[in-house]
């Protein structure tokens, strides 16, 4: 009997995790089927019990209801605690355990595919919304020589850093405040999304040997160019940490983890 997933959302129309869990599922050789499903923004929790009843197994959960299927589960992960949100549920009986698979989709994208070295490298991640302090605990955990969490509201960025302190190196900033060279820069702003860039100092890109924006999409976006015109060596958007966290989601409901580059390189052509 095919197992149901789906991922859940508002608006959804445009999620390309169906097609990466059709393929991981051929790839697996798994028995599944993956939907998605549009729920109104007041009529998260209902949708999901509908799924639930109809024998759905898990689901990816997207904006706006992360913070929703965070207090839905019953469970919850260490990163999705850490989060404060959740984006992957995986149901038996009566129960829902929640996870967060976006910090550990970006670092292993950084790591596998983007061949960046974290430990011991100055990193600036640019935002203190949902995004950024998903990143935070995986990347603190690589061992980098300092994370700096950069903010237009530098209140936000300072509460993150107080939240995590004790997780390792970390220190908030405005963008103003930015005086120093970092290795890695990693936009978690939604900048992009109106064809905007955040205000950096064009002295951060420097030694930058990757500048790497959360958000993916055909061509490079504002920040992208900038940082390339401001001295980064190269830069990457996120279509590769979407592809690595869906594969994170996969081994939760699954059990085996499938290849992510063939996927990646599908999903590149089709942009």
């Amino acid at each position: 009997m095919t197992d149901r997933y789906a991922v859940i959302g508002n608006p959804i129309a445009h999620s390309k995790s169906p097609v990466i869990h059709a393929e991981f599922a051929r790839q697996t050789g798994q028995d599944i089927s993956y939907e998605c499903i549009l729920a109104p923004v007041d009529g998260f929790r209902a949708a999901v019990d509908t799924f639930r009843a109809e024998g759905g197994q898990g689901l990816s959960v997207t904006l706006p209801f992360k913070l929703e299927a965070c207090a839905y589960a019953t469970q919850l992960s260490d990163r999705a605690q850490a989060a404060g949100a959740v984006n992957q549920l995986k149901f038996e009986g009566t129960d829902a355990f929640g996870d967060n698979t976006d910090g550990a989709g970006l670092v292993r994208d950084l790591q596998s595919n983007q061949r960046v070295h974290l430990a011991g490298r100055r990193i600036l991640l640019v935002g203190a919304g949902g995004a950024a302090q998903g990143a935070i605990v995986p990347l603190l955990e690589c061992h980098p020589a300092v994370l700096v969490v950069a903010n237009r509201t530098v209140a936000k960025a300072q509460a993150l850093a107080t939240r995590f302190a004790a997780r390792g190196p970390i220190r908030a900033a405005t963008f103003e405040e930015l005086d120093s060279r970092f290795d890695v820069i990693l936009n978690a702003t939604a900048a992009s999304i109106g064809g905007e860039c955040p205000p950096l100092p064009e002295a951060v890109y420097e030694d930058c040997s990757l500048a790497y924006e959360m958000m993916y999409g055909r061509g490079q976006t504002l920040f992208m160019e900038q940082a390339l015109a401001a001295g980064a060596a190269r830069v990457a958007d996120g279509l590769g940490m979407l592809v690595e966290q869906a594969a994170e989601a996969f081994e939760l409901w699954r059990g085996v983890r499938p290849e992510t580059a063939p996927v990646l390189a599908l999903l590149r052509s089709q942009l």
